[in-house]
């Protein structure tokens, strides 16, 4: 658990920064210059001219169909025309397998080559290679085929002669000389036949040297892309099988036993891996050494095995590398390899967010539109459906202005909207189905989060009424770690006891739960501000701080004026209203600083029964929570601790006194809190509905067959006439 949701990683947090200056990190070129859309969703998706998303057309080209990603997809279209290696970073579900795989569109049209693998009479450990044009593989190999079955056939109609013309020699023998013992004789060499010369001992049959399809393509294909994503060694390089007949005749040749790798099925095209950094080492200096000669043999990867001894010709694999994974895969990349990329070809840092922009919000229009045919099982969304979409890529975000591209969750949230149309046999997913599975859709962190909840109240670990002295209720968020899910808020509560100090001007502060690096230095910060605006000494009290229930721990600052406002509460004995909840960061000068995920911690303040909350002034323009909760509960927007202390104190004369002391915060000794309006809302027209209820209905008709032509009347038969003598032929004069 993280009180910050955004501390935890400082390159992220940099990266995110030069994006949202605009600086060197901004990915979109002319992103400085798109106008945000000035309207409500609701406004501007009434203005489309499409009612569902049958009415969308769909890119053909799935460089198209990536959304958000400008730069990246411009550098892929560079490093394609160049052959290029590639290695895109980013959190999943940004697109970037999708932009891997739309890269063989752009890739130089090359001949494609089939691979086969042949026999070698002088060393059987070392197969022979061979390389053809895109087809004519096949085309020899079932040729040699072919030709093995014919020689088969032949031999085997000798056999048979040979064998009717001794069963016919014991049978005259038998009648002429009267003795059957002839007969007796003549079955038995035709048995010994049967037996030993169709099955020679020793003697391998023609088809065992018939040559082997490493690799196959058609003239038309389009240049391979390979998935080598999780694969172990022999899968990747290439492998031989273990043969466990190695003598007598038995065994297989050593080139029907050679096995292609990905990196050889990826010649002349796109080799992707994600998470590169679960790829052996091993592997991946080889990996690196088939980029770097364009070639690799085939042998066998188990010591074990008999592959072992066998060692192709070098087989053919010049391909693209596209390799991806989150930050973390380059801390497992082996250098070298790392290098060879950053050389001859690109690094690209996928964006989480996009501008709200009308031709950002089209895209996801278009989005919704390739989810419903990709899927297959789900009818079309109306257009209203698709405002709620484009409104949760909007919270997804977490800032205003900004739509998320984790579209992969977005689609599983379009998935359940469909399968809840479904199954209530609708023709079509309306408003209701989405907002309906929100809540079916929720991360698996966010119902973890959703039962916390449930356990602390059922315990009373927290009140939502009344005031108390020394207990708050702040705001943490669920940190998911693994990028797979978006922050989930959760209730923080924190108690304060003071006591007097077991040494003379010894006072400390102790503070139990956990408390991660830099939480405990907020610990440290906070003390400043303490000290200076309390009349009370902490060197002649120990102060006992106690986050309750943070069995996984907590890390960053943002619990920094909650943690202040306990302390404060048990020190000067000022009741701290417990329907309110608060989050923010503290400097030692008392100025409140922006801390992360505000959006998930105000909705788990809500569902929890708060009815204030305090967020950093900063923060103010982060806030995406549903209309719903600014219903049942106020969000205030604060500069200063001042601003805190005044919402979050109960009146009474140590309250005023403390306020007066934090006057300097507030330069013209005014409070600078404001309250958060909630954005309007809208109201359907009658029109609009009747719309909606009209795209259902037309959406449960089955589709209407096509009427069959009228059949054309049958022409009596007419006796066919006898043909015409052809005409002599005539020989034309020089």
């Amino acid at each position: 658990m993280a009180a910050d949701g955004e501390s935890s990683n400082f390159l992220y947090e940099d990266k995110l920064t030069q994006e949202e200056k605009g600086g060197a990190g901004t990915e979109n070129k002319d992103e400085n210059d798109l106008v945000l859309s000035d309207v409500t969703v609701e406004e501007w998706i009434e203005k489309q001219e499409f009612k569902s998303t049958k009415d969308v057309e769909v890119p053909q080209k799935m460089s198209d169909r990536v959304i958000g990603q400008d730069r990246a997809v411009d550098v892929m279209k560079k490093a394609a025309a160049q052959k290029r290696h590639m290695m895109l970073i980013g959190e999943p579900g940004t697109g970037k397998s999708m932009l891997a795989n739309s890269m063989v569109e752009y890739l130089p049209k090359e001949e494609l080559q089939d691979i086969v693998a042949y026999s070698n009479p002088e060393d059987e450990n070392e197969p022979r290679v061979r390389v053809f044009p895109a087809g004519r593989g096949k085309q020899v190999v079932a040729q040699q085929k072919a030709q093995a079955a014919a020689q088969k056939t032949q031999k085997n109609s000798s056999y048979m002669y040979a064998c009717a013309g001794i069963v016919i020699l014991g049978f005259l023998g038998t009648i002429l000389l009267s003795n059957y013992y002839i007969l007796f004789i003549s079955l038995f060499a035709v048995m010994i036949i049967l037996l030993f010369a169709r099955n020679p001992v020793m003697t391998r049959n023609d088809s065992s040297y018939v040559p082997k399809l490493l690799v196959g393509h058609d003239a038309n294909d389009m240049p391979p892309f390979v998935d080598a994503t999780g694969t172990h060694s022999g899968a990747l390089l290439g492998d031989v099988r273990h043969d466990p007949y190695q003598s007598g005749g038995l065994e297989t040749p050593a080139h029907n036993r050679l096995e292609a790798g990905d990196i050889h099925r990826a010649n002349k095209g796109v080799l992707y891996i994600d998470e590169i950094n679960t790829l052996r080492m091993e592997s991946q200096q080889s990996l690196l050494t088939a980029m770097q000669e364009h070639k690799m043999a085939i042998t066998g990867q188990s010591e074990r095995s008999s592959g072992a001894l066998v060692k192709s010709e070098p087989v053919p694999c010049d391909f693209v590398l596209v390799c991806a994974g989150n930050l973390d895969a380059m801390k497992g990349m082996h250098p070298a390899l790392r290098s060879r990329i950053r050389g001859y070809g690109y690094e690209i840092y996928m964006r989480t967010t996009m501008p709200d922009t009308d031709q950002h919000r089209t895209d996801i229009v278009r989005f919704v539109a390739q989810e419903v045919r990709k899927d297959e099982k789900i009818p079309h969304f109306d257009k209203f459906a698709v405002g709620e979409v484009i409104k949760e890529a909007q919270r997804r975000a977490g800032r205003k202005g900004r739509l998320t591209l984790r579209f992969r969750e977005l689609g599983g949230l379009i998935r359940v909207a469909g399968d809840l149309a479904v199954s209530r046999s609708a023709g079509i997913v309306t408003r209701d189905d989405v907002l309906a599975a929100m809540v079916n859709a929720r991360s698996l962190e966010q119902q973890m989060a959703d039962r916390q909840i449930e356990s602390s109240k059922a315990y009373q670990l927290f009140n939502i009424e009344g005031a108390k002295v020394g207990q708050v209720n702040g705001l943490a968020a669920l940190d998911p770690g693994t990028g797979m899910a978006e922050y989930s808020g959760i209730m923080l509560p924190i108690v304060a006891e003071v006591t007097p100090a077991q040494v003379k001007d010894g006072g400390k502060l102790i503070a139990t739960g956990k408390l991660g690096e830099i939480a405990k230095e907020a610990v440290d910060n906070i003390t400043a501000v303490i000290k200076k605006f309390s009349d009370k000494k902490m060197s002649e009290m120990d102060v006992h701080l106690e986050y309750i229930g943070t069995y996984d721990g907590v890390e960053g600052d943002s619990a920094s004026i909650t943690m202040t406002t306990v302390i404060l509460s048990a020190m000067e004995n000022i009741p701290i209203r417990q329907d309110l909840a608060m989050t923010g960061s503290l400097n030692v000068r008392g100025r409140v600083l922006p801390v992360g995920a505000v959006t998930a911690k105000l909705e788990a303040a809500a569902s929890s029964g708060i009815k204030i909350a305090l967020v950093p002034a900063d923060n103010v323009k982060d806030v995406m929570i549903r209309n719903k909760y600014y219903k049942t509960m106020d969000v205030y927007g604060v500069t200063t601790y001042r601003d805190v202390a005044e919402y979050a104190f109960v009146d009474c004369p140590e309250k005023t006194a403390l306020l007066e002391r934090l006057l300097p915060l507030n330069p013209d000794g005014k409070s600078t809190a404001f309250k958060l309006e909630p954005p309007k809302e809208y109201d359907y027209s009658e029109e609009e509905l009747a719309l909606e209820k009209q795209l259902d209905e037309e959406g449960r008709k089955p589709p209407e067959e096509p009427v069959p032509a009228p059949a054309e009347p049958v022409p009596e038969e007419v006796p066919a006439a006898e043909p015409a003598p052809e005409p002599a032929p005539t020989t034309k004069s020089e």
